[in-house]
């Protein structure tokens, strides 16, 4: 019996998969509120693949994606944070305004090649301008495992994965040596 691959279960469930050009693209912002319908229309999209995705593989620690990796070359994101009942978070035109410059190295995974696992080095706290659909500006801060994630989406819509970020001479391990059981993160 052949086992199918996480990253070929992503790919089956419309997930772009590493290698594909608007990976490594800019995504394209939206003119808000002129483009509203085309920005709820990517959410809705969005929205949708998370569903596929959660009912195949669960997160215990949140999850995001970004419009990029579901074949739309837009600044648009969805993370669902880990606690239970949390909404959504949705991100459009996002872009990263302050940084803390205390970090830390925790694993990630990508939807984008699922295979593997890397140690990626974050800000502990990130604040973020965000547009919202009637054009006005929002700005949040996030922090530790939320912030991880929302960089991680912020970084698919600037056209880089999370191996950008990894230090130099750190691989990503496959995920069958991730031998991490699906906890948050440790701070």
């Amino acid at each position: 019996m052949n086992q199918v691959r996480p990253s070929e279960q992503m790919r089956d469930l419309g997930v772009v998969q590493n290698g594909a050009p608007i990976l490594a693209e800019p995504a394209q912002a939206f003119d808000l509120p002129t483009e509203r319908e085309t920005a709820e229309h990517v959410i809705e999209e969005l929205f949708s693949a998370m569903e596929r995705i959660g009912q195949v593989h669960p997160f215990a620690k949140g999850m995001g994606i970004a419009a990029p990796q579901i074949a739309i070359g837009r600044a648009a994101a969805v993370v669902q944070p880990p606690e239970p009942g949390t909404p959504a978070v949705v991100l459009l035109n996002p872009r990263i305004t302050d940084r803390s410059i205390d970090q830390d190295e925790q694993y990630e995974g990508c939807l984008s090649f699922f295979n593997v696992r890397g140690l990626v080095p974050r800000p502990l706290k990130i604040t973020v301008e965000t547009t919202t659909l009637d054009g006005q500006l929002a700005t949040t801060t996030y922090e530790r495992g939320l912030a991880r994630l929302i960089h991680h989406e912020i970084d698919h819509l600037d056209g880089l994965l999370y191996t950008a970020r990894m230090r130099t001479g750190i691989a990503p391990i496959p995920v069958e040596q991730y031998r991490q059981t699906g906890r948050s993160w440790a701070y």
